[in-house]
C-alpha cells in the first residue's frame, strides 16, 4: 500500500520542471556566492529560534571571532558577537512565543548598498524566524561580505542550516528581481526611495507582501552638563561611540546622526562643545581616513545650506569635522546633510523643543546624559510621529530585532490557530 505521505510522481515531475525553468532564466545573470537556488525552493519552514539555527549561528560566530582577518572589521566582529548562543538565547527569551508559529516560507532579501554587513543582519533575522532565504547583496565589493559569506560557506556539515540560505549578487538590468519577487514570500527591502519604488514594479504572489527599510534621518541629543564633569577616559569613550555611530560608514547609515542637538546650563554649553570636538578631532586624526571628493561634498552641502537659512559654520583645518550652527530649526533640516562629517548644530531649552520637526522620516535618537524618564515623556507627552529608536552614543549601529519600530519575528512568521 502507498504511503498517504508521499508525494505523487507526477508532482514531483512537476516540481523538478518548475525549478529547472527558474533556474534556467537566471542561467549566466546571477552570481551564487553562497547555497543552492535549487535546494532552497523545496526547504520547509521552520518554529523560530529552531535550536539548529542557534547552533548554525553560534558556530558561525566562532569562526568568525577566530579569524584574524575578521578583526580588522569592527563591525564583522559586532556581528559575530551578535550571533553567539548567549546572546541569541537572550533573544529568545524576549521574543517569546506562546503561540504555535512558523516561518512564512522564502524570504527575498535586498540588502543596501550602503552598509556592508546589514545582509547578514537580515539574514539572521530570517533564520531566526524560521524562513528559508534568497539574500542579494551589492554589486560593491565590500571585503566584510566576502568575509562572511566565506564562513557562511565553511558551515556546511553544520545542521544543514546552508540549505536554507542563498546569497547571490547581480547586476541591476538582470531580471532576477522579478523572479525572486515571484517566488517569495516576503520581499524584505533595505533602500532609499527610489530603490524601494523600482523594485515594488515587480509583481508579488496575492498573498506575499513587502517589508521596506526606506531612507531615514537620525539625530542626537547631548546633555552639556554631563559632558563638563567627565574624566578624560570617559570623554574618549565617549567620542569613540559617535565615531562609530557616524564615521565608522561615513554617515551614510540611516542610524547615523547628522543633527546635533544641545541642552543644558547656558554657561556649560559653549564649553561642552568645545571639549566634545576636540576630543573627536583627536580620535579622527589617528582612526578616520578622509578622502578628497568628501571636502568638496561638504562645502556644496554647506553653501546649499547657507542659502536655506542662516548659517555659522566652522571646520578643522583638515577638514575631518565641518560643524554647522542654526539658530532656528527649520521643519525640513532632515533635507540638509552629507556624508564625512557634517553636522548641524543646534542649542535648545530643552528635548520638547525638537519635537515640533519630528516627522515619520526620522529613526534614531542617539542621546548621552538624559534620563530614562525624560526620553519616555519626550515620546509620550509630545505624540511624535517619528522616531522608532532612541538609544544611547554608540549604538545607534547595534542591531535589534525590532527594527523600525517592527517586531521582525512576529511580521515574519505566521500563527498557526488551533482551537479546542
Amino acid at each position: 500500500m502507498a504511503d498517504s505521505k508521499m508525494p505523487k510522481l507526477e508532482d514531483v515531475a512537476i516540481l523538478m520542471q518548475q525549478n529547472f525553468n527558474i533556474l534556467e532564466q537566471l542561467d549566466n545573470q546571477v552570481q551564487v556566492l553562497a547555497g543552492s537556488i535549487e535546494n532552497i525552493l523545496s526547504a520547509k519552514p521552520f518554529v523560530p529560534f529552531d535550536e539548529s539555527v542557534v547552533e548554525w549561528l553560534n558556530a558561525l560566530s566562532g569562526s568568525l571571532i577566530k579569524d584574524r582577518q575578521a578583526k580588522q572589521y569592527p563591525d564583522v566582529i559586532t556581528f559575530a558577537f551578535f550571533c553567539r548562543r548567549a546572546n541569541i538565547l537572550k533573544l529568545k527569551q524576549l521574543y517569546s512565543i506562546d503561540n504555535v508559529r512558523l516561518g512564512r516560507g522564502l524570504l527575498f532579501h535586498i540588502a543596501p548598498s550602503n552598509v556592508p554587513v546589514n545582509f547578514a543582519y537580515s539574514l539572521v533575522a530570517g533564520l531566526l524566524a524560521g524562513n528559508v532565504n534568497i539574500v542579494r547583496v551589492s554589486q560593491k565589493d565590500f571585503p566584510q561580505v566576502n568575509l562572511i559569506v566565506r564562513h557562511i560557506n565553511e558551515l556546511n556539515d553544520v545542521n544543514d542550516i546552508n540549505s536554507r540560505i542563498v546569497v547571490v549578487r547581480y547586476p541591476h538590468e538582470s531580471n532576477a528581481n522579478e523572479i525572486f519577487s515571484q517566488l517569495c514570500d516576503i520581499r524584505v527591502i533595505w533602500g532609499g526611495d527610489e530603490t524601494i519604488a523600482k523594485i515594488r514594479q515587480n509583481s508579488l504572489q496575492p498573498r506575499a507582501f513587502d517589508i521596506c527599510f526606506a531612507d531615514r534621518y537620525s539625530l542626537a541629543a547631548i546633555n552639556a552638563d554631563a559632558i563638563v564633569g567627565l574624566q578624560q577616559t570617559e570623554l574618549r569613550k565617549l567620542a569613540d561611540g559617535f565615531y562609530n555611530d557616524t564615521y565608522l560608514f561615513d554617515q551614510n547609515a540611516c542610524s547615523a546622526p547628522h543633527l546635533v542637538v544641545w541642552t543644558g546650563r547656558e554657561e556649560n554649553i559653549p564649553v561642552a562643545r568645545n571639549i566634545f570636538w576636540t576630543v573627536l578631532h583627536d580620535l579622527l586624526e589617528k582612526k578616520y581616513l578622509f578622502q578628497e571628493k568628501m571636502a568638496v561634498d561638504k562645502l556644496t552641502a554647506l553653501y546649499r545650506q547657507a542659502v536655506a537659512m542662516p548659517t555659522k559654520s566652522q571646520a578643522d583645518k583638515d577638514n575631518l569635522l565641518r560643524r554647522v550652527e542654526i539658530k532656528a530649526l527649520p521643519s525640513n533640516i532632515d533635507e540638509f546633510r552629507c556624508a564625512g562629517g557634517y553636522f548641524t548644530e543646534y542649542v535648545a531649552e530643552n528635548l520638547d523643543e525638537i519635537a515640533q520637526i519630528v516627522n515619520k522620516k526620522y529613526q534614531t535618537l542617539a542621546y548621552f546624559g538624559y534620563d530614562i524618564e525624560i526620553l519616555r515623556n519626550f515620546v509620550s507627552e509630545n505624540h511624535i510621529t517619528g522616531i522608532d529608536r532612541i538609544v544611547s552614543i554608540g549604538k545607534t549601529t547595534d542591531f535589534s530585532l525590532t527594527w523600525d519600530g517592527m517586531n521582525l519575528i512576529e511580521r515574519i512568521s505566521r500563527i498557526v490557530t488551533i482551537i479546542y
